[in-house]
């Protein structure tokens, strides 16, 4: 079996060790900042940049008190500094250290999840071009429409992954900002030079305004971002879960030696990863709400919105992180069942092409009306398992008055509905 992906690594960049090395790093970069224009000693920021640490248990203890993570963050810190700590926050608001760092992590998840994006845009680009002339019926309602193959799936899979990699990337140059403008964004106590510094230090692009915190319609780009890229790889399971059901059986997710599919039916292989991702897409698509409402805030802030993104932006990620692993895993071991591609294609004798049929009437002179008419009864009869599609058409004389057999069973060729397949698939060289 090919291996199972992890999310220890997205794990990391939301545990409170980065979290804290994060805060960390914005108040080192102030003190460098600061420091270099005159605002305070440069041993003061010597000193921070070099004896700066933290406990997670101490701030813990001390934050069970204050009952506020940045102060008890801060005081922790101190501790390690000695008389140069009256420097550390020097002009500062907690969401100049929080929302900086914030984004700082929302980049490195980010990082994580366009990685795997590119994965599974390159496994799916390279089965559309194996299965390009897998032929398959395409369903339009869950009925039976017209030929298709497998590989079209697939590229029509791996566009929507490529657009789903441009949003992220959209998305990621619209949290990569930081703000130091201090308690209500005039810098009152800092300025728009320190802030500018201290963004180039970080890898961040200075906020051009905000109140005490970064605007979270930034936020909510990106969380939608994420929940659109789920909803890609739902429909990719949705469709692996029908092509599985027990009367298609086209298409099987990986089912390992020894797997067990059912407590009480031995017979039973259950598409239960496919299922899972399409669960937690419901999950992922819900925290859009919550993203679009932390956009509206009291007055220049309150803190509605980061009691919610605690939640939502750790678990947004991490969900799409793990969806995206379990899709992999999926895609890249697909059973698929050709034979049985092949069996429900011809189902009924061919009503797959009656909309040829149907045009070569039109095109012989038969009036649409009369044609469609025809065709139609011919297609219900072999629904009803009364004969099969072409041979009920062999039976009408009207047809073969306008089309010889010869003709007629031309028009039951598969090479028509594929000549353009690869003519799509090879737009993919343009992704």
């Amino acid at each position: 079996m090919i291996p199972r992906y992890t999310t220890r690594e997205m794990g990391r960049v939301w545990d409170d060790e980065n979290k804290f090395s994060k805060w960390l790093e914005v108040e080192k970069a102030v003190a460098t900042a600061q420091a270099g224009l005159g605002i305070i000693p440069k041993k003061a920021a010597d000193d921070i940049n070099k004896k700066a640490n933290f406990e997670i248990s101490k701030i813990d203890e001390i934050e069970a008190e204050t009952h506020h993570d940045v102060i008890a963050f801060l005081t922790n810190v101190s501790s390690y500094i000695g008389d140069s700590s009256k420097y550390l926050h020097y002009g500062l608001t907690s969401s100049d250290v929080g929302d900086s760092a914030l984004s700082l992590q929302m980049l490195e998840a980010t990082d994580i999840i366009e990685k795997k994006i590119k994965k599974i845009l390159n496994i799916l680009k390279s089965k559309s071009k194996k299965y390009n002339h897998t032929v398959m019926v395409g369903r339009t309602h869950g009925v039976h429409a017209e030929p298709t193959t497998l590989g079209l799936k697939f590229c029509m899979y791996a566009f929507e992954m490529a657009r789903n990699l441009e949003r992220m990337g959209q998305a990621r140059e619209n949290i990569r900002y930081g703000k130091i403008s201090g308690a209500v964004g005039t810098y009152a106590n800092t300025s728009p030079e320190i802030e500018k510094k201290v963004c180039d230090i970080l890898g961040l692009k200075p906020s051009p305004v905000s109140t005490q915190i970064l605007q979270r319609d930034r936020h909510a780009q990106l969380i939608s971002a994420l929940a659109i890229c789920g909803a890609t790889l739902e429909k990719i399971a949705l469709e692996v879960r029908n092509l599985q059901r027990t009367d298609v059986k086209e298409v099987e997710e990986p089912f390992a030696s020894g797997q067990k599919g059912s407590s009480a039916m031995p017979h039973k292989k259950n598409p239960i990863i496919c299922e899972r991702i399409c669960g937690l897409a419901r999950i992922l698509r819900s925290y859009t709400i919550t993203a679009m409402e932390n956009i509206a805030l009291w007055h220049e802030r309150d803190i509605s919105h980061s009691s919610a993104e605690r939640i939502i932006i750790p678990d947004s990620f991490i969900l799409l992180d793990y969806m995206l692993g379990e899709a992999i895993f999926v895609i890249e071991g697909l059973n698929i069942i050709e034979s049985n591609m092949k069996r429900n294609l011809m189902k009924y004798g061919g009503i797959i092409f009656s909309q040829r049929v149907l045009l070569e009437l039109i095109k012989k002179g038969m009036s649409r009306e009369d044609a469609y008419v025809l065709v139609q009864k011919a297609a219900l009869k072999a629904w009803n398992n009364e004969g099969n599609f072409k041979e009920n058409l062999m039976k009408e004389e009207k047809v073969l008055s306008f089309l010889s057999r010869i003709e007629l069973e031309e028009l039951f060729d598969l090479k028509y509905h594929l000549r353009y397949v690869d003519e799509i698939i090879d737009r993919l060289e343009y992704i």
